[in-house]
């Protein structure tokens, strides 16, 4: 048997079905950043984030024990899934019509740069720069536009993931990236900005 580091997040989500309670222990520590990242920029708010994450994780726990989970894509974009379920569910409660609400406090900055990059300090200070300008560019971008390009970048999902995650064909996905991309474009040689 593999010592749980060495297994992969679906054999860890299967361990933990066979009864294995560590097995979780590992999966949560490795997928809680991402999805947490992935919940706060999409609701922007910190306490609505927090409420998110924990209903979340009861639903994936609940899901896993039920038998609910088959490994046959990243365990990661299953989560994802359902975290995207709940903002759902939390949004139509709440008769609110933007997934995403445009605003300074939804521009990823609760994202450290540690997360998303590691490098020397002059690529960090570049890196910097460029997030800044793509933040600048995404807070600009139509809602479903924004998510589409956080989770491909930010996320590194691929458009297979994104669709299956918040229930779009592929085609739609791809779609909105390639609308993104032009957009992200048009504004940056607005602004005169190298993209």
């Amino acid at each position: 048997m593999n010592s749980l580091k060495e297994m992969t997040d679906e054999e860890l989500a299967i361990e933990y079905i066979e009864g294995n309670d560590k097995a979780f222990d590992e999966l949560l520590l490795r997928t809680q950043a991402k999805l947490y990242a992935y919940i706060i920029f999409v609701v922007g708010d910190k306490s609505i984030a927090d409420d998110v994450f924990q209903d979340t994780f009861v639903k994936v726990i609940t899901k896993l024990r039920l038998g609910h989970y088959a490994p046959t894509g990243k365990f990661l974009a299953w989560e994802m899934r359902i975290a995207h379920n709940v903002i759902i569910d939390i949004y139509r409660r709440q008769k609110g019509e933007n997934l995403i609400e445009t605003g300074n406090d939804n521009d990823l900055a609760q994202l450290t740069d540690a997360e998303l990059l590691e490098s020397n300090i002059e690529n960090q200070y570049v890196f910097e720069q460029n997030l800044l300008e793509a933040r600048q560019l995404m807070d600009a971008l139509p809602a479903p536009q924004r998510e589409i390009v956080f989770m491909r970048f930010y996320q590194q999902m691929s458009f297979r993931e994104i669709a299956d995650t918040i229930g779009i064909s592929i085609n739609t996905a791809l779609g909105r990236m390639r609308y993104a991309t032009i957009n992200m474009r048009r504004m940056a040689n607005e602004y005169r900005w190298a993209i």
